[in-house]
């Protein structure tokens, strides 16, 4: 293979801190993604953003961060790439778009990330817009998925804290859940929420720091 040179300016000091500090497994799948991510643009800069690192080129392109058990990868417009529904399906007990990713053989080819990469940086440079959220206010009501109802009732300490939540906190549950393709993703879906809300956590609490 033909080396791959960077300059210093790409790299961010405290990114080489996180994956430092990284669990073993995890070491090798980010410092890959991360090359990956620098060899599909080189103009690309590395930030860290809810405790995640992040790849930025007018706009987030990507984000990574590690856990005790997986590391998780994916993209900021997702939504509106090529493969939406497989990224998003993979997001469904992951929390990141290429699914729980705990070894290097896990990735796609190198070739595929790539592309995905490229794909993801050309939606900044034409400045693709994600759809826009509704403000949600305590007045604005919200149909439930009555699944996800009927098995969160099931919980008395899940389903307090999921009532007395904020109404976007709850509406992203509740999108979350009623955007899944499949009925067994629905069904994990549900129970990461159930489990999540029984701890009085939100979807995306582990970016939130």
């Amino acid at each position: 293979p033909i080396p791959i040179h960077f300059t210093m300016s790409q790299f961010n000091h405290k990114v080489d801190l996180i994956i430092a500090k990284a669990p073993a497994y995890a070491q090798p799948i980010m410092l890959h993604l991360r090359s990956l991510v620098h060899k599909a643009h080189p103009a690309i800069e590395e930030n860290i953003k809810w405790g995640s690192i992040s790849f930025e080129y007018k706009g987030i392109v990507c984000s990574m961060a590690a856990f005790k058990a997986h590391v998780s990868f994916g993209f900021w417009k997702a939504k509106l790439m090529k493969d939406a529904d497989l990224l998003l399906h993979n997001q469904a007990s992951a929390m990141g778009h290429l699914g729980k990713l705990t070894q290097l053989k896990d990735l796609p080819s190198d070739k595929l990330l790539i592309a995905y990469i490229k794909e993801a940086v050309l939606l900044n440079e034409i400045n693709a817009k994600l759809p826009l959220k509704k403000k949600i206010t305590e007045q604005t009501p919200i149909s439930f998925d009555p699944d996800f109802i009927h098995q969160l009732k099931k919980h008395r300490i899940a389903y307090s804290h999921f009532m007395a939540m904020s109404p976007s906190c709850k509406k992203e549950y509740n999108e979350w859940i009623t955007e899944a393709k499949r009925p067994e993703t629905k069904t994990n879906r549900i129970n990461t929420t159930i489990a999540n809300c029984d701890e009085n956590k939100s979807l995306h609490w582990k970016y939130k720091k």
